[in-house]
């Protein structure tokens, strides 16, 4: 668990935010009084401000996205955040029920809150609180993303990016890394930076034959009178978590030693504060900042958590700030003599209801989507059920995935990649073609369908739980579980690898997973170079176009155990 400091942070924090007997957010709601001045209200201290967005994926407009249910730590994380969910969360950071704070950060009253509290996010509601921050903070702020930008939108797909990209150089970022970004290939990301105003910083990201940078490692600024040098690390994972082929002549990986050395060479260049723009994931940044010294600040991305406190390692601050454009982090840093004397922190939600869109970002998002707009707004059915993703081994709009597999592929098995983004359908909601997309929208969508055997079925779980659950960090390759329909089986969490799986079974007929025998499997998302298959989203409306209404409660076909 956080220590006593850090709760105090954090409570701190989340006073903003909560409803409280003095009068948050919660009772300035109620009271019809919920307004951007409250929201971005912050009491400014030190000579830098640091504004950090990240895991926008793609989405320019508001949307809903719920925080998940399960959210499982182990080893040294265990009972850490991010490893707190739901009303654990909220009895963690003192925040009370049913207000806008537990709104946008817990799983709770999630259906009921949202017609409260309405949709978050939206670039032009960025950019309206990153304008007020340069507007009051002046030479003292630096913006910058974090990565998963470019992708995952329909349109960002159908763009090859550059509808994102046209919207972050007119929010004017200072540097970016990135993730997802990769997977528009080699040719078209050299294309996209060659062109950017900004920095795009990757110190991890190696020519495979020469061991040369691809990118720049870092970049020294100045503001407020202080020399700050931003560090990038993207996914060191990109390679195995995405397609290779994509990116057949780079390396990413960890590198700690490297990024020692590029710490201390930005030292030596004379940078009284250093800050690591990772898109690492919260654990294996914790683990970095006890292996690396010399980092004051690290900016954290790739898990999605959103933390309303500024964790601790050392002498490092961890600052996590959600994903989907839910949330904006301003860190006010005091920095003498290169050192951190003092901070102040507030995790700003992005309520796009209360707060005003900037007219030139409004103007810049609705040119873009109209090429796509009446596509985008095709209504292909209605969902009676909370439609969400996130949670560590299920989600309902995976299982509707899977349902859509299934029937379409005519598979007795299928299988869903574990991904973070895609937002969440209240009941009663029509289901959109963009609310499809918004799920799925990838450059390797294709739906296969292939005979495997139990045997294989249980080496791919065990592979995946691994990446999840192995207790060392540096070893978490990254997304959730991977999402089964048709079968179900009970992981362990904390056995050793390729022991987590067992009690595998055919939810049709409850019959036992015969290692020998074929299944039908379909799935998406594979990795591997010319898959063939439908599109993902021609599966899933093709599906909806028969069934009509969705109507799905949660799933209990997997079983935890030492959680």
């Amino acid at each position: 668990m956080i220590n006593r400091r850090e709760f105090v942070q954090a409570a701190m924090a989340a006073a903003a935010l909560t409803g409280s007997a003095a009068g948050g957010l919660g009772r300035l709601a109620a009271q019809g009084r919920l307004t951007q001045d409250e929201l971005l209200k912050f009491e400014a201290t030190g000579n830098v401000t640091l504004v950090h967005i990240t895991d926008i994926h793609g989405q320019l407009m508001p949307l809903n996205f719920r925080e998940p249910t399960v959210n499982i730590g182990v080893g040294d994380a265990k009972g850490k955040v991010p490893h707190i969910t739901g009303a654990d969360f909220l009895k963690t950071f003192g925040i009370s029920p049913k207000t806008p704070s537990a709104y946008a950060l817990s799983d709770q009253d999630y259906a009921e809150l949202a017609k409260s509290y309405g949709r978050m996010g939206g670039l032009d509601r960025i950019a309206t609180i990153v304008k007020s921050i340069r507007a009051e903070r002046g030479d003292k702020v630096l913006l910058l993303d974090g990565g998963d930008t470019w992708t995952n939108s329909w349109t960002s797909l159908q763009t090859k990016g550059q509808d994102m990209v046209d919207a972050m150089n007119l929010l004017k970022p200072d540097a970016m890394t990135g993730h997802w970004e990769f997977t528009l290939g080699e040719e078209r990301v050299r294309e996209i930076v060659e062109k950017l105003p900004f920095a795009f910083l990757g110190q991890n990201v190696r020519d495979s034959e020469f061991n040369d940078p691809v990118f720049e490692a870092y970049k020294i600024f100045e503001k407020g009178g202080v020399k700050i040098a931003v560090i990038g690390q993207a996914f060191p994972f990109t390679p195995i978590a995405n397609p290779r082929w994509m990116i057949p002549k780079w390396t990413f990986g960890i590198r700690d030693d490297d990024m020692q050395k590029v710490v201390d060479e930005a030292r030596g260049k004379g940078a009284q504060l250093v800050v690591c723009l990772s898109h690492n994931g919260f654990d294996v940044d914790r683990k970095m900042a006890a292996a690396v010294k010399g980092i004051d600040v690290i900016l954290t991305g790739h898990t999605h958590d959103a933390i309303p406190e500024a964790v601790k390692v050392g002498e490092t601050l961890l600052i996590s700030s959600g994903s989907h454009g839910k949330f904006v982090s301003r860190l006010d840093l005091d920095v003498d003599a290169g050192k951190v004397k003092g901070f102040r922190f507030k995790l700003i939600p992005v309520f796009s209801d209360w707060i005003k869109p900037d007219a030139d970002m409004t103007a810049l998002v609705t040119r873009l989507r109209e090429p796509y707009a009446a596509d985008l707004k095709r209504v292909l059915g209605k969902t009676n059920a909370l439609l969400y993703r996130r949670g560590n081994f299920a989600g309902t709009l995976d299982d509707m995935f899977c349902e859509a597999i299934l029937t379409e592929r005519e598979a007795e098995i299928a299988l869903s990649p574990g991904i973070r983004w895609g937002a969440t359908l209240l009941p009663g909601q029509d289901i959109t073609f963009e609310d499809v997309t918004n799920a799925c929208a990838m450059s390797y969508p294709n739906v296969y369908r292939m005979k495997m055997t139990g045997e294989r079925l249980k080496e791919v779980l065990e592979d995946v739980a691994d990446n999840i659950f192995n207790p060392d960090p540096y070893y978490q390759q990254g997304g959730d579980m991977v999402r089964t329909g048709g079968l179900g089986f009970t992981c362990d969490v904390t056995a050793p690898m390729g022991k987590r799986i067992s009690d595998m079974r055919i939810l049709k007929t409850g019959a036992a997973l015969e290692a020998s025998k074929e299944y039908t499997v379909a799935g998406w998302a594979s990795i591997n170079k010319d898959t063939e298959g439908p599109p993902i989203w021609k599966v899933v409306e093709d599906y909806l176009a028969k069934t009509k209404t969705i109507d799905l409660k949660p799933s209990d076909a997997v079983k935890v155990r030492g959680a």
